[in-house]
């Protein structure tokens, strides 16, 4: 089973002036090493901060697009792992050794972990379009 590991962010670490120091860039290869080791990543990516985002709200019919920041919500995704585990507890394993601020810092990091839904979780869609899906899946997406 797939899961998604997002790392969520503040207004503050979004600043421009936020900086990230190297040894949290040395944490971070270090886990994702572990991961390709393991045999479990899929994919990962750091996001760019909301700035250079858009939020585009269907409404309607409508489409309106506003340019980041996204000054209203008071968290983001600020990265992503992908990782193919085999059960619940494992993916929360994974979790845990997400790289985090020391104990003492005071500083507070969430991360989210969601299991990626499969076309064998839709209950209501067609059994064609769930061959389709797989079908594209199967050809790397």
């Amino acid at each position: 089973m797939r899961y998604l590991m997002s790392i969520m962010s503040s207004p503050e670490s979004e600043a421009a002036d936020y900086q990230v120091g190297p040894e949290v860039y040395e944490a971070m290869a270090k886990y994702n090493e572990d991961l390709v080791k393991a045999g479990v990543l899929l994919a990962g990516e750091g996001l760019a901060p909301t700035a250079e985002g858009a939020e585009v709200v269907f409404n309607d019919g409508g489409v309106t697009i506003t340019d980041g920041p996204f000054t209203e919500a008071k968290e983001f995704i600020a990265g992503y792992w992908v990782i193919q585990v085999s059960s619940r507890d494992e993916a929360l394993e994974w979790a845990k050794r997400v790289p985090h601020p020391p104990a003492g810092s005071g500083a507070e990091m969430k991360l989210q972990l969601r299991r990626i839904g499969e076309p064998e979780d839709m209950d209501q869609m067609p059994e064609e379009l769930k061959a389709r899906e797989r079908e594209l899946r199967n050809q790397g997406y």
